[in-house]
């Protein structure tokens, strides 16, 4: 039974409804919440408010873990803002999943909330243990399931410093490496009665941005200066808007090449003559003088192209020393740890008072860069062209579409072995116009289109996604709750029937002659039908699309749906892996 709001005694003021008010002081505009027995003061809290007239987060209920997750994660990339997320004592915190992963190496603020077990047996406090579940749900350490994915994680003590709590824990998911925090509450404590009380939130504020040292600054600028062919690479400075800008100013006055490798933000426009596109490749040995910026493998140490020994490399980063990852080193000149829309503004702050670079150097570098630019851009657009036989090709998906969007679209991109297509034919040249997870934990994609969708009401969502992955994103959970929310989005499903990732890297490893047989392995037909799914469980466009002369027509009915408030999914049938 639901708690009845009418029975609590007037004037009432729990733990729970501290936890939630500060919530709400904090900036949590929703709660993604999959919600469990755990829980019932919590729900008695949110009714009491509401009839209360008393401001609350949204709750947006979340029948999987996973997909609240995700959708946190998407909504924080748009707005900067950490959601929370709620979930149930220790088999609601596994059934999150990899997407707490995502979220730390995504850098993503997330406030998750967990109950515990009641800690009382027999009725010695309310919320004492009531059900065989309760007991099972006993483990000895909850939050060792998440310690090594979370920045913090704490349990709830007393409901007398619960706004404290809540405040220190999203300054710390706030504060640069951002990520997520754990707290966690027993149902004894958060019955606790408690007196309200209101802290001042400018005393909680996240760390401020960290700048480089004076000196250093002025050593990367000279070596830009200095340097015949430098390079910049980049994958996720552009999680702050304001880097873009500071970036681009940056590298037109110096004609600074630009790379965003496997880029998880828009981080410079896509149709500037200085970017080359998302892989390094040959760049990196040709280089002189090498800037990292935001970038966790610039490349691949075991791989075919790394700098050259002589080339001075600077790695700044607001995690320099990537010290979630153990096994991790890119050598380096210098090793900074910087806010990168602080850093390029001291950079372009010392080059305001310094000579400039030669004009006629800087023009034949630009120069250069533009034909590059400009003949990559052209073996892309081969690459989208019809084929004779009719088949379809993820470039052609993505040329066509990127037809269809206006530059304001949002796309949110997990679409694993096909990700290039994404990068090269659906340019994106605004910032917050590009997310991926930042992790490698696949199912992410769904709940992100929904979360980005709730951040960003009024704009074209469009998810990429393979068929692989699709299994992953509780798609029953995703499109009932975009039809719930009224939060519709296209999804596109690259389906080659098969792990394609799986059965590259199989290649790479063991070769193409292999004469094992890795079929049973990496096959997934016979094809799910995916729209289907999505139309069963949330009322969503089903189409299917298996040859090229069909896929405009098929792309703009998926549009229109999305943009009349139906959710739509749209399976290409690519030719199998």
């Amino acid at each position: 039974m639901l708690p009845n709001p009418a029975e609590a005694p007037a004037g009432r003021y729990t733990a729970c409804d501290a936890l939630l008010g500060a919530l709400h002081e904090s900036g949590v505009t929703h709660i993604f919440g999959n919600l469990g027995s755990d829980h019932a003061g919590i729900v008695q809290s949110l009714a009491r408010a509401k009839l209360e007239g008393r401001p609350m987060p949204q709750v947006i209920l979340s029948p999987h873990e996973g997909m609240a997750l995700a959708a946190a994660h998407g909504y924080a990339q748009v707005t900067g803002q950490a959601q929370a997320v709620f979930v149930h004592v220790d088999v609601g915190t596994q059934n999150m999943g990899g997407g707490i992963s995502n979220a730390l190496h995504g850098r993503v603020p997330v406030f998750i909330f967990a109950g515990l077990t009641p800690f009382t047996l027999e009725g010695e406090l309310p919320g004492s243990r009531n059900r065989s579940a309760t007991y099972l749900q006993d483990v000895p350490d909850q939050g060792g399931i998440v310690r090594q994915y979370v920045k913090w994680d704490y349990s709830i003590r007393t409901g007398k410093n619960v706004p404290q709590l809540v405040q220190r824990a999203m300054q710390i998911a706030h504060s640069d490496p951002k990520g997520p925090v754990y707290l966690t509450g027993a149902r004894e404590v958060l019955e606790e009665d408690v007196s309200p009380q209101k802290l001042p939130a400018a005393q909680w504020r996240p760390v401020e941005a960290a700048a480089l040292p004076d000196e250093h600054v002025a050593e990367i600028a000279r070596a830009l200066l200095q340097a015949e062919n430098p390079l910049l690479i980049t994958s996720y400075s552009g999680r702050n808007a304001a880097c873009v800008g500071q970036l681009q100013r940056l590298c037109e006055r110096l004609a600074l090449r630009v790379v965003e490798e496997r880029p998880i933000h828009m981080n410079f426009p896509a149709d500037h003559p200085l970017h080359q596109g998302y892989q390094a490749g040959a760049l990196i040995g040709d280089a002189d003088v090498i800037v990292v910026l935001d970038c966790d493998v610039p490349w691949i140490p075991s791989g075919k192209q790394r700098p050259r020994p002589e080339a001075r490399i600077f790695y700044v980063d607001v995690d320099p020393l990537k010290e979630t990852i153990p096994l991790w080193y890119m050598p380096s000149e210098r090793f900074l740890r910087a806010d990168s829309a602080t850093a390029l503004g001291q950079l372009n702050a010392w080059l305001d008072g310094a000579p400039p670079l030669d004009e006629a150097r800087r023009a034949a570098r630009l120069e250069e860069a533009r034909g590059s630019h400009e003949k990559m851009r052209a073996d892309w657009k081969r690459k989208a062209t019809l084929r004779a036989d009719g088949t379809i090709t993820p470039e052609m998906v993505t040329a066509c579409l990127n037809e269809l969007l206006d530059s304001d679209a949002i796309v949110v991109n997990e679409a694993v072995t096909n990700a290039s297509a994404v990068f090269q034919h659906l340019p994106r040249t605004q910032p917050g116009t590009f997310f991926g997870s930042g992790g490698s934990s696949l199912g992410w994609a769904g709940g992100a289109a929904l979360g980005v969708k709730l951040a960003a009401p009024d704009r074209d969502v469009v998810c990429f996604t393979g068929d692989g992955s699709f299994f992953f994103i509780n798609p029953s959970s995703v499109y009932w709750c975009a039809r719930r929310y009224q939060a519709p989005f296209l999804t596109v499903v690259f389906n080659n029937q098969g792990w394609n990732a799986t059965q590259q890297n199989f290649k790479r490893i063991h070769g193409a002659g292999s004469p094992m047989d890795i079929g049973d392995c990496v096959s997934l037909a016979p094809s799910a039908d995916f729209g289907g799914i999505a139309q069963a469980a949330g009322g969503a466009l089903a189409l299917t699309v298996q040859t090229a002369e069909e896929l405009p027509g098929m792309l703009a009915r998926a549009l229109a749906a999305t943009r009349s408030g139906q959710c739509a999914v749209l399976d290409v049938r690519l030719p199998g892996i």
